[in-house]
Parts: C-alpha cells; sequence; structure tokens
C-alpha cells in the first residue's frame, strides 16, 4: 500500500485536488482534529468529501483516532513540550487507543491512501508520525509526502 501524507495549507484547491488525481489517491483519511473551521475553506469535512467524490472520485474518512487530543496539541504549541516529548505522547496516545482495529477494516480494498492534515510540510507533524505507525502495521507500505 501507498501511504501519502499532504496538508492543505498554502495549497489552491486546484492544487489540491489535482495532487491527489495525479497519484491516483483512492481514499483520503482525514486525521484533523478539527476539521469543520471555518479556516478550513474547501476543506471543510462535509464540503472536501464531495469535492472528492465529485472532482476525482476519491473515498473520504474522517478518522479522529489518529489526531491528537486538545490538551497534547495545546502542549506542543505552547512550547511546554518538546517535539521529542510530542511524539512519545503521540505515539502512546495511538497504542492506548488501539487505532489500527477498526482503521483495517476501513481501508483493506484500497492500494493507496492519503493522510490529511492541514500542516504545509510533514515536518513536526503528526501526520508523519501516523504515517510511520501505518507502516509499522501495514505490510509492503510505502510512505511519500505529497
Amino acid at each position: 500500500m501507498i501511504i501519502y501524507t499532504i496538508g492543505f495549507t498554502k495549497k489552491t484547491a486546484k492544487e489540491f485536488f489535482s495532487i491527489l488525481i495525479d497519484n491516483h489517491v483512492e481514499v483520503l483519511i482525514d486525521i484533523r482534529l478539527n476539521n469543520s473551521s471555518q479556516l478550513a475553506g474547501f476543506t471543510k469535512m462535509n464540503d472536501l468529501a464531495y469535492f472528492l467524490n465529485a472532482i476525482g472520485k476519491i473515498n473520504y474518512i474522517h478518522y479522529p483516532d489518529f489526531a491528537p487530543t486538545k490538551e497534547i496539541l495545546k502542549n506542543y504549541q505552547n512550547n511546554d513540550i518538546s517535539w521529542e516529548q510530542y511524539k512519545i505522547d503521540f505515539e502512546e496516545l495511538l497504542s492506548q487507543r488501539n487505532c489500527m482495529k477498526d482503521f483495517s477494516k476501513k481501508v483493506r480494498k484500497f492500494t493507496s491512501l492519503c493522510l490529511l492534515c492541514s500542516e504545509e510540510k510533514p515536518i513536526q507533524c503528526h501526520r508523519s508520525l501516523v504515517a510511520n505507525y501505518l507502516k509499522t502495521h501495514i505490510k509492503d507500505s510505502v510512505i511519500k509526502d505529497l
């Protein structure tokens, strides 16, 4: 399976959807903590699900189990914890949630998926941590950032 990651910040809708279509993404996994904010623009949950299907026949799944808690995110954003501690806390959270149990059932029919968050780059973003987590649980998977 190919595990893509993408952030929507600094991308136009045309760029965003073209990237997904050009890379043959079959399902977009929304791993944002808040996917209904006005700041999300064209990636607000209900709009995004519609656009993905209408423009690219791409499936949409919101999977909040792959999002950090408000507390973990706030501690990192306020510099109360380092990136290294954030990684530890977040990876522990993924383990506690047993994320793969339901997730595997939802994605087993796909050969490519894309993890979505808002950050422009995957560096110091939870989507890179989720991608690595998935790679350890999905045989023969590769990670690519879009």
